[in-house]
């Protein structure tokens, strides 16, 4: 059964890398050492009007001029060999 884009009383899921809704989490192949996942949390003022399937580039459009602050962290994940 596929996610559905919306999480009640929090907002909706984007569409990730993969194609599909929601988080996928970190996965480096086995062979790889620990890879680098970046995160950026932002404050907006506004509540943003997009369909589901909106992509990364409709989201920073419409997040123009309604970011209070943002936040940045990286985590280093890898996968036992």
């Amino acid at each position: 059964m596929p996610k559905r884009p919306e999480v009640p009383g929090v907002g909706l899921q984007g569409v990730n890398d993969f194609g599909r809704v929601g988080y996928g989490g970190p996965c480096p192949p086995r062979t790889h050492p620990p890879h680098r996942y970046y995160f950026r949390l932002y404050a907006l003022d506004a509540t943003l009007n997009l369909r589901p399937s909106a992509g990364l580039s409709e989201v920073r459009r419409a997040m123009e001029g309604h970011i209070l602050a943002e936040a940045y962290v990286m985590g280093r994940y890898g996968r036992r060999r």
